[in-house]
């Protein structure tokens, strides 16, 4: 028998996710298994809600990576502050808007939404015209729209919901750890992430905190949440107090992945981290420009982390992506969606952020389509 584990290819991921894991996130995954009441382990757990507090810039207490991907994330928040006939308004400009529209329609939620072209930002105009007609309970918005590349202007939306009176409820699985991102001074409620993008660890855990308002609305149900794995009532006494309560069982190595991956970052320094994802998008922009290839969002609404390049007329997408993975190990994403086809999406998270990376790309850009 052949074990498959042990031909693995390693290939350089600069798709849209998930991104390179450095050697000591790997080392951390391989530390011994504790148990999930083990007093050593919940040390652990304590250290990386501090971690996430301050990746999320917010001292809330219910600040905790929910056991699934990012995924698991979104409806997290969505089960635990929805219930039916709540009026919730979702902001849609690529895949991600459209996800978080199925959700809270599945629960329902009388669902307004407002949507965008892809590749072009949530406008401020809009938005604050919708909400000066209509009381909300909640405002959902993806900060990073992995989709498309566009970074949406949730800071000054956040003000907007604020006169509404609703919570807002922003996507960060792409932003975190890379774009600047302040849960408290923004006046969100509600935030999920992924481990697999800007951390730099696989997939598998999904950061998340809730505001206090956030709290009193989980709080004051009047049903119960409709996830019993996702029921954040219950999840909580496992995540703090002297006494924890069993709910279910931690991924105790994800979780050891997750404390170096922030580990990291927080050595290094998040502003730092931030900067060299600036410098680096630069870096690839100057590089794409000098082969002819031109990005797809306009330079004021890009993100420096997900780079979405326009595929020249008479090039095939799946035939340089095939070749680019078979002949050089190098992983980019293609559109989706109205997308397909019609761009790439280039990655520049977390450990991928790399001169050498760039560089790598590039020279196969090169070969490739020349």
């Amino acid at each position: 028998m052949i074990n498959k584990l042990s031909n693995l290819n390693k290939p350089l991921l600069m798709g849209p996710g998930p991104s390179c894991v450095s050697d000591l996130v790997y080392k951390a995954l391989a530390k011994p298994t504790l148990g999930h009441l083990d007093p050593e382990f919940i040390d652990l757990m304590d250290e990386i809600k501090i971690f996430l507090q301050t990746m999320f810039h917010t001292k809330n207490q219910l600040t905790i990576p929910v056991s699934g991907t990012g995924s698991a994330g979104m409806e997290t928040c969505f089960v635990n502050l929805i219930e039916p006939g709540d009026n919730v308004f979702i902001l849609i400009n690529g895949v991600f808007g459209s996800r978080m529209e199925d959700v809270a329609c599945r629960l329902g939620a009388n669902v307004d939404s407002l949507n965008f072209d892809w590749g072009t930002p949530v406008l401020l105009d809009q938005v604050e015209k919708k909400l000066s007609h209509k009381k909300y309970d909640l405002v959902a918005i993806v900060h990073a729209e992995t989709s498309t590349g566009v970074c949406n202007p949730i800071e000054e939306i956040g003000k907007q919901v604020q006169e509404n009176g609703a919570l807002y409820l922003v996507d960060c699985v792409t932003s975190l750890g890379g774009i600047n991102l302040k849960m408290d001074k923004w006046n969100i409620d509600a935030i999920y992430s992924g481990t697999q993008k800007c951390l730099s660890c696989p997939p598998g855990l999904a950061p998340i905190s809730f505001s206090k308002k956030a709290v009193e609305k989980l709080s004051n149900r009047k049903s119960k949440v409709p996830n019993w794995y996702l029921d954040l009532s219950m999840i909580i006494n496992y995540w703090s107090g002297k006494a924890r309560v069993y709910h279910h069982t931690a991924p105790i190595n994800m979780l050891y992945g997750l404390y170096q991956a922030c580990f990291n970052i927080i050595q290094e320094g998040l502003e730092n981290v931030i900067v060299r994802h600036l410098k680096m998008h630069q870096l690839l922009v100057k590089e794409l420009n000098d082969l002819g290839l031109e990005l797809f969002v306009e330079e004021n609404a890009r993100l420096p982390m997900l780079n979405a390049v326009k595929i020249p007329k008479g090039v095939n997408d799946e035939n340089v992506r095939s070749k680019l993975m078979n002949k050089f190990q190098i992983e980019i994403g293609g559109g989706l969606g109205p997308l397909t086809g019609k761009i790439w999406r280039i990655g520049l998270m977390g450990e991928t952020a790399k001169k050498e990376n760039i560089h790598r790309l590039m020279d196969a850009f090169r070969k490739i389509l020349n």
